[in-house]
Formats: C-alpha cells, sequence, structure tokens
C-alpha cells in the first residue's frame, strides 16, 4: 500500500443494498480491487464495473451508510497476510484476529476497526537457511522460524520474485516489518519480510501436481476401512440438522494425519461456534501432546456476522491452507459448511438482480464450488517438497434432501462422500455414515499403500463389508414382509455378521479412551475377527445347527466390546480373540 493514496476519496456512494454498494467514481479502480466504504472506512470489494460506476461487496455492516458518503481506493487486491504468528490465532472471515477486535470493541465485532492481522509487535527467532549470493526464486526458503512448540514455519521468498540474494539477516530476532533479506531482481532491490500479501481469489502457484496415493488417517473406522480419502483429496459431509457434521468434522480436526489443521466456521450458529472456540484451545494434540491449537487456525464467521464476509471466508481459509502446502506440510481444511456460504452467493446475487437458478442459487454456483475443491490436492511446491491440501467441507442440505443444488454440484468436484442418515443418527449411531449413500473413488489408488504397510488383505476385507452390508439390505426387505424366522438359517447368519458388523466395527464412541481412535493395525484385526466369527458361524449352520446357537457363544458379546477393550497395540489380544472363536465354534459343532 505505500505510494498509494487512500487519503483522497475515489468516489462517493449512490446506492445502498444491504452488502451491495453502487459507487461512482472519479479515480480508476479495477475488479476485486479492496476499497474502504464511508468515513468509517468499511472494507469492501469491487465485484462490477461498468462506466464509472463500481459495485462494491461491503463485508461489514453498512447500517447508517448513506449516498453522498465516501469511498477510498487502496490499489490492493482483497488479500490475506501470510507469516509467523497465524496458528493459534481466530480470525474473521475477511483475516481480522477476533483477540485483537475484542480490545476494540469489546465482545461484539465494531465496524470499520482496522487492526493488522499478524501481530507486528511481537518479535520472532529467525535462522537464515540461504547465503547472500545464492539465487532465489518463489518458494524459495530463506530461513526457519519456530511459530509453535511443534512447527516450524519456513519463510519462503513469494511467488514472482527471483534473482541473487544480496544480503540476508543473521540469527535474531526480528518483527514482521522488519527487513531480512535483499534481492536483486534484474537490477531492482526487493527487500523481503517474514511476511508477505496473497489475493485469496487467487491460487498459489506450485511446481507439479501429483496423484494422490496416500491414504489421510483419520482413526475413524468407516472412513478409513470403507471410505477412504487420500492426502489432497476432496470429501462432502452432507446431512440433515442433527446428523453429526461438526462432531464429525471435530474428530477429523483432531485425529487427521495432517501436520497443519484450519477450520472454517462458515455462517454457522453462534452457539456452536462458541462450543469450538471453548472446547478447541483445551483439546490435547494427539500427534504432540501439546494443546490441538498450536497447529490449528480457525476461522470464525457465524450465521449473525455479516453475510459478504462469509462468502469470503472459504478463500481465505483455502489460501491460508495453501501457504502451509508450500511449505512442504500436510494440511486438512474443514468447511463448516459450504450450504451457507451457497446462501450468502445466493443473496448477494439477488441484491444484484442476477438471473436465479435452481431454487434461487445463482447460474454459477457450480463454477464456485468448482474452483474451490481444485485448490486442494497433492502437490510439488516451488521450493522442491511434497505438500497438501485436503479439502472437507461440510454440506448443510435443507431436510436432508440430497437431490437440492449445493450437494449435487458438491459431488460432482468431491471424490469422496460421506452421507449422514437422519435415522442413524435419531438411532445414536454414530458416525452416522450411510453406507448406501456414501462413496469413495480413492479406494483403488490407495489399495497398493495398505499393501505397502503389510495389509495385504484390505481391499478384500473393504469389498466384503460392503458386501455384506448390501446384502442386509436386500434380506431386510423380505424380513419386512415375512419375518426374519422366514430366512433360511444361511440368511439369517448373513443377517446377524451384518449386525456384529455394524456394531461392533462400524459403529465408533467419539469420547471413548480407547474407541475414539484406532489404527489401521486394530481396524484390520477388528475386521478379521468378524468375518472369522461369520464364516465359523455359516459353518455351524450348514451342519443344520440353528442359528441362535451361534448367537449365544459368549465370544460373540466379546465381539461387541472389543472396540472398548482392546487397544490400539492389542495384537496378542486379538489373537486371543480369534482363538477363542475357534474354540467355541469347534464346540458347536462337536455337538
Amino acid at each position: 500500500m505505500s505510494g498509494f493514496d487512500t487519503d483522497t476519496p475515489a468516489g462517493t456512494v449512490i446506492g445502498v443494498n444491504g452488502p451491495v454498494v453502487q459507487t461512482r467514481t472519479v479515480r480508476a479502480v479495477g475488479m476485486s480491487e479492496l476499497l474502504w466504504v464511508g468515513t468509517e472506512r468499511l472494507v469492501g470489494e469491487v465485484i462490477g464495473l461498468v462506466e464509472d460506476q463500481a459495485t462494491v461487496q461491503v463485508y461489514e455492516d453498512t447500517v447508517g451508510l448513506k449516498p453522498g458518503a465516501p469511498i477510498y481506493a487502496t490499489g490492493l487486491p482483497l488479500y490475506v497476510e501470510l507469516g509467523p504468528g497465524l496458528l493459534g490465532t481466530i480470525f474473521d472471515g475477511i483475516q481480522r484476529p477476533l483477540d485483537a477486535l475484542a480490545t476494540h470493541t469489546g465482545d461484539f465485532v465494531g465496524r470499520g476497526v482496522h487492526v493488522p492481522p499478524l501481530d507486528r509487535t511481537r518479535r520472532w527467532a529467525f535462522t537464515p537457511l540461504v547465503q547472500a549470493g545464492d539465487a532465489v526464486t518463489g518458494g524459495t526458503i530463506l530461513g526457519a522460524v519456530p511459530e509453535t512448540a511443534a512447527t516450524e514455519h519456513r519463510v519462503l521468498v513469494p511467488p514472482g520474485i527471483a534473482g541473487q540474494l544480496v544480503w540476508i539477516a543473521d540469527a535474531d530476532t526480528y518483527t514482521l516489518d522488519d527487513v531480512i533479506a535483499r534481492v536483486d531482481q534484474q537490477g531492482v532491490t526487493v527487500e523481503l519480510r517474514m511476511f508477505h500479501r496473497w489475493p485469496v481469489r487467487t491460487a498459489r502457484p506450485y511446481s507439479a501436481r501429483r496423484p494422490p496415493v496416500t491414504p489421510l488417517l483419520t482413526g475413524q473406522r468407516i472412513i478409513d476401512a470403507f471410505f477412504p480419502i487420500a492426502r489432497g483429496g476432496t470429501a462432502a459431509i452432507p446431512g440433515g440438522f442433527g446428523t453429526g457434521k461438526t462432531v464429525t468434522q471435530h474428530n477429523l480436526a483432531k485425529w487427521a494425519d495432517a501436520h497443519i489443521i484450519v477450520y472454517i466456521g462458515c455462517g454457522e450458529r453462534g452457539n456452536e461456534m462458541t462450543g469450538v472456540l471453548t472446547d478447541l484451545p483445551h483439546l490435547e494434540d494427539p500427534r504432540t501432546g501439546r494443546p490441538l491449537m498450536e497447529r490449528t487456525v480457525l476461522i470464525a464467521n457465524t450465521s449473525n456476522m455479516p453475510v459478504a464476509a462469509r462468502e469470503a471466508s472459504i478463500y481465505t481459509g483455502i489460501t491460508l491452507a495453501e501457504y502451509y502446502r508450500d511449505m512442504g506440510y500436510d494440511v486438512a481444511l474443514m468447511a463448516d459448511s459450504t450450504s451457507r456460504w451457497a446462501e450468502a452467493l445466493r443473496e448477494i446475487a439477488g441484491r444484484l438482480e442476477e438471473m436465479p437458478a435452481e431454487e434461487g442459487f445463482p447460474a454459477y454456483l457450480a463454477t464456485r464450488l468448482a474452483e474451490f475443491y481444485e485448490r486442494a490436492g497433492l502437490v510439488t511446491t516451488l521450493c522442491g517438497r511434497e505438500g497438501s491440501v485436503s479439502a472437507i467441507g461440510a454440506v448443510s442440505p435443507p431436510g436432508g434432501d440430497f437431490t437440492e443444488p449445493v450437494t449435487q454440484h458438491t459431488k460432482r468436484f468431491v471424490r469422496c462422500f460421506w452421507g449422514l442418515d437422519k435415522e442413524l443418527a435419531s438411532a445414536r449411531f454414530f458416525p452416522a455414515i450411510n453406507f448406501r449413500d456414501s462413496y469413495s473413488d480413492y479406494a483403488e489408488a490407495l489399495a497398493a499403500w495398505w499393501r505397502g504397510q503389510g495389509f495385504p488383505d484390505w481391499s478384500d476385507l473393504r469389498a466384503r463389508g460392503v458386501g455384506l452390508l448390501t446384502e442386509e439390505v436386500k434380506l431386510q426387505q423380505i424380513v419386512r414382509l415375512v419375518g426374519e424366522e422366514a430366512l433360511p438359517d444361511r440368511e439369517r447368519m448373513l443377517l446377524d455378521g451384518a449386525w456384529v458388523l455394524r456394531n461392533a466395527f462400524l459403529q465408533q464412541h467419539a469420547f471413548d479412551a480407547i474407541d475414539r481412535y484406532s489404527t489401521p493395525d486394530k481396524q484390520l484385526r477388528m475386521l478379521r475377527a468378524v468375518f472369522h466369527y461369520l464364516d465359523r458361524g455359516l459353518a455351524v449352520v450348514a451342519r443344520r445347527l440353528p442359528v441362535y446357537r451361534v448367537k449365544d457363544v459368549p465370544v460373540r458379546s466379546e465381539l461387541l466390546r472389543m472396540r472398548f477393550e482392546l487397544p490400539n497395540d492389542a495384537a496378542a489380544q486379538f489373537d486371543a480373540l480369534m482363538d477363542r472363536i475357534d474354540t467355541q465354534m469347534d464346540d458347536l459343532l462337536q455337538e
């Protein structure tokens, strides 16, 4: 912003329609340029230009704004600041730190408050990793900063800058405004600091995109075993009210095998976000044993905040995620929820009098969703490292209707779909992921990873589990007509095996010390135990013993309790469980 006149008005307001403000400019402004509107200098962005009139989307409350109010041009696009201090901070939708805003305006966010996104007074210990005379380009790591006890912040040369490093600061402590390097770029000296700005609507560059072949392990059995997501993958969690979208995303944020978590509360209820902001800082990170907030960035934009800022929050979050990806980290981004973001698009489009499409959403809804999910991926960064952004978006279809536009368009751009079921949630079955509505296109690509980890039977167990659940659906249709007693014993045994699979394996207690997280080894051992019970039970009923005798074996109750009683490192106990299944089934056969 240096050198740009922000004190002389660039025009005046001529009309106000909620967050959409019409202005007449006396100075040239550009599309997507950041403007300050009114005497309070509300933050806005140019979204339309016709001759000397500019349409501005204002990210703050416009109550009291009148025609004739001045506007001020900044010469910059809507941007975020990228540097040390992001982790552990809670921002609003346009990257204003809520703790700093609270010191200026109290418990409620005031208007026209301009505070830097990153603390300018804090000093950071900088250690250079390059020397004067080295050739540097965008993405080169200049040095390292211990941002938190568990995360090293790698200070990058901003994309678009390349040349010879003529000076680098010594190892010492510096503020973000201090110059730490100078680069000779075609005869022009460029000063670099520990932070830089980046426009939120522009994807950050990388060297190459790579196919996702490694799972993003979550510790949630129904996800890892049946509907896995890859690192750098995309997933959607649709579900009606009360089906557990937010709790599922909280579990993923805590247990996902990612270095950095970016959580976007986009348009959610205030009490729900309060729970997140209250609980998350006190959660222990299972990777480090330290507070989970030390590797988390929170963006809180509740439903009572300005609707335009809700639209921007998605782009703010994905840009922060890309920044840590460029350092070589694996980032998991949670967007809760993209339906509220789409509703903001619809409201703004309506105020702009744009032609509505399905259910009043703008015609470009699918394009915007595609732009968001396409910014996820596993890439080779500009610095030559491997980094990823895994985007997981919650969808809140009205009434749980998966045929509504946001859900349908989202399915076009994600490769993993975890459909939540209201009936399962009402039965207190969590995670309430319905296998009939869910799918994952990553399973085939991830099979090689499971084989390489010593689990060659993962694909077969997964296929058998999905097949058994599908067979159960068909049998239940018959049961509803004629009753279970009318089925042959083999089919009744299949029903019992599916019941054990759902209750002993798919159901998972998020607050139990043992059951809340399952390693890949435990997941596969649990599946093998369930299918071993089923196979031996089928062998028993084939010898004309009734099904109820199989259901009465004591080991069946042990299978239902194993998720609570057998920890992740209990390989010997699982082996003993398999032996007890054989012993008790052999006793039946001897009869």
